[in-house]
């Protein structure tokens, strides 16, 4: 719908996602983002795969400095020289690569593969540094702890089996580190600057049979499905409570079909259309997008698209099955999902907010009318002829009748107009809505009072929350106003107070104004903290 949530629709810097996705394609590498124009250079981000081969957890590493390379993983053995020319290639700025021996946080020793790369925006700064580990230890010759030597007394040959046998598992997925061919191919895998992600905002990009939910089409279509969905809550209960099966109401038919068949291109359109995530982003992936939609309106969706006044047509026995499908066409007004889960963008606005409390406030007058009629057809059929129904006849001279079948039994016919009953049942409802009515229209029967004390207790929450917000609305539309005179009173007593010369007056006067004009009352220094 018109106003539903962007989102980050405007050009959003992507980087993160890519560096995270692109890491995901391979299990086995882990990555820390530090921020580069801070002293110390934090840690800002740090992947899973990280957490996993470190043993701290996330929170433990966000925040802590990079300035010596993740020196809270530093052990009795970890090169010094290694450590210097870490930090030289940070401060300088360069990208680099190294062997270097940390420990885990249960000061397990861990043989990393650590890439260095700068990262840097549209005008050339560097404000990142991509720190990229790769687990190598099992390249390494087994590393022998105070602890390991007296419990494991592993021989130097089992050792050396074991160091083998760890090499030959990983050759699989890594080159041997002394063939300086395989090396720079290990080099290039590791490195991203061939292919790196570039820090730089980007707009959204979708697949070519997906649609953005903002763009001009999906926005001119989401107007019509407003239209339509207004034009539904208004005729399924209308249509329900008339039944409309007569010769002349085939045109309502058609159109009615004509709407069906809209709302099921809807859905279909609704499985390429981009929504917005938790985090505000624009989701353009085709399976998270259908399987969004399927958890989410989907049933809904279809409840409301079946073609009920179809089915109802073949069948005009009121009593039967038919009578069934025109019931369940109130099943499409849950169409009205769509305005509330898409309008939510106009909700801030007080004058839209305003119009829609008015129209809905009339949509239910319109549905308690409907339910008002029904009850007195029902009543009328059922020979009570003081229901407001046939007083209504009596009063208009439109008399009802009877009239005998051998497969119905007496049944009635004659009354007043569709117009004049609707109208008379709409006056009851928006009476009782608004106050407690003028009693020419009243509740005879049981039926017709238990239903009007329903519609009290309903009409009574509804006046007020609805007269509540447009208080509320009113009163935030006239603030400015209210702020202005204010001002201009605190100060005139303040001159008169102080005595202040009429001329002297005038100019500061003339001056409040002015800037009032100019500022419309908003306080710089307020919005800029």
């Amino acid at each position: 719908m018109p106003g539903g949530r962007r989102g980050l629709v405007a050009p959003q810097n992507t980087f993160l996602e890519n560096i995270i996705r692109r890491s995901n394609s391979q299990p086995d590498s882990s990555f820390l983002l530090a921020n580069a124009q801070i002293v110390d250079f934090p840690i800002v981000y740090c992947n899973e795969s990280f957490c996993k081969i470190s043993g701290y957890n996330r929170a433990e590493v966000m925040q802590k400095s990079c300035r010596y390379v993740c020196g809270f993983m530093y052990g009795e053995l970890t090169d010094k020289e290694t450590v210097g020319r870490l930090e030289y290639t940070l401060e300088n700025q360069q990208q680099d690569q190294f062997e270097i021996l940390l420990y885990k946080k249960n000061k397990t020793p861990l043989w990393l593969l650590l890439q260095v790369a700068p990262i840097r925006n549209e005008r050339d700064l560097v404000v990142l540094f991509l720190l990229t580990f790769r687990d190598i230890t099992a390249l390494k010759q087994p590393i022998d702890s105070e602890d390991t030597k007296g419990v494991l007394g592993l021989s130097k040959f089992a050792k050396l089996a074991r160091s083998v046998t760890r090499s030959r598992q990983f050759s699989a997925h890594l080159p041997t580190l002394k063939d300086p061919t395989k090396q720079s191919n290990l080099a290039h895998m590791m490195s991203l600057s061939a292919d790196m992600p570039q820090y730089r905002q980007e707009a959204p990009k979708t697949p070519p049979h997906i649609l953005l939910h903002y763009c001009a089409f999906k926005a001119i279509w989401d107007w019509v499905i407003l239209c339509l969905t207004f034009y539904t809550a208004i005729m399924v209960p209308y249509n329900v409570a008339f039944k409309n099966k007569t010769s002349e109401d085939v045109s309502l038919l058609v159109v009615d079909s004509i709407v069906d068949v809209i709302f099921f291109i809807d859905i279909v359109l609704n499985f390429h259309t981009t929504f917005v995530g938790p985090g505000g982003e624009v989701v353009s992936d085709p399976k998270v997008i259908r399987m969004n939609y399927l958890k989410s309106w989907f049933i809904i969706d279809l409840l409301s698209c079946l073609p009920y006044d179809v089915f109802n047509a073949f069948d005009r026995d009121e009593d039967g099955i038919g009578s069934l499908f025109s019931a369940l066409k109130v099943v499409r007004l849950l169409r009205l999902g769509r305005v509330v889960r898409k309008l939510d963008r106009y909700l801030e606005y007080g004058a839209a907010m305003l119009i829609l409390l008015l129209c809905f406030y009339m949509l239910v007058a319109h549905w308690l009318a409907c339910i008002w009629y029904s009850i007195g057809r029902s009543d009328a059929d059922n020979g009570i002829q003081y229901s407001w129904l046939w007083k209504l006849a009596n009063v208009t001279q439109s008399p009802y009748s009877y009239i005998w079948s051998n497969d119905t039994g007496p049944e009635l016919v004659n009354g007043p107009s569709r117009k004049s009953m609707y109208v008379t049942a709409l006056y009851f409802t928006m009476t009782c809505m608004t106050s407690v009515g003028f009693g020419n229209v009243a509740a005879e029967t049981d039926n017709e009072r238990v239903f009007t004390i329903c519609m009290m207790i309903i009409a009574a929450l509804l006046y007020a929350t609805i007269f509540g917000h447009v208080t509320t609305i009113i009163q935030q539309m006239t603030s400015a106003t209210a702020k202005y005179h204010d001002m201009l009173n605190n100060v005139r007593e303040f001159m008169k107070l102080h005595e202040v010369p009429k001329a002297l007056s005038e100019r500061v006067m003339d001056y409040v104004v002015s800037t009032w004009a100019m500022t419309k009352g908003l306080d710089t220094e307020k919005v800029s903290s």
